[in-house]
């Protein structure tokens, strides 16, 4: 099983596209195991996008996810970055593709609504960021056996 941390960006929360998200990862059968919703201080917001801390993108991208609340998730999946990342679609959402999240909601890259985690060790490094170990559910679906064959 992998976890992967999603986080619907202050322009998802202000367009009130939280839901959709949800939902869409619901429908992929990605099991959702802890959520909040939060502001993202300054010292979050460069902890997170610390790998772009000498980009000149970097400021705007601590400006923006400190700009409003976001909720921040954890989902959990055999293969779950995979298909989170296929799920969001490509980060310029004018080159994701229709059935995306990015591709069917959004339009600029600089607002693309969704992070999700791209690897195993970025994702257990964000979660730590945004959870404490205390905070992820493990509890069973009565649909697991319809979604993945034991």
């Amino acid at each position: 099983m992998e976890r992967t941390l999603v986080l619907v960006k202050p322009d998802g929360v202000q367009r009130g596209l939280v839901g959709d998200v949800i939902s869409r990862l619901e429908r992929r059968g990605l099991k959702l195991v802890a959520m909040k919703l939060m502001h993202v201080d300054d010292a979050l917001a460069r902890q997170h996008y610390g790998e772009h801390a000498e980009r000149p993108f970097f400021a705007g991208l601590v400006q923006f996810i400190t700009a409003g609340p976001v909720v921040a998730m954890a989902w959990d999946a055999d293969g779950a970055i995979e298909i989170v990342r296929n799920t969001m679609g490509q980060t310029n959402p004018q080159v994701s593709p229709p059935g995306t999240i990015r591709g069917d909601l959004a339009v600029d890259i600089g607002r693309n609504l969704v992070h999700g985690s791209d690897s195993p060790v970025s994702a257990e490094r964000e979660l730590g960021l945004f959870f404490e170990a205390g905070e992820f559910l493990d509890y069973d679906r009565s649909t697991d056996p319809w979604i993945k064959e034991t």
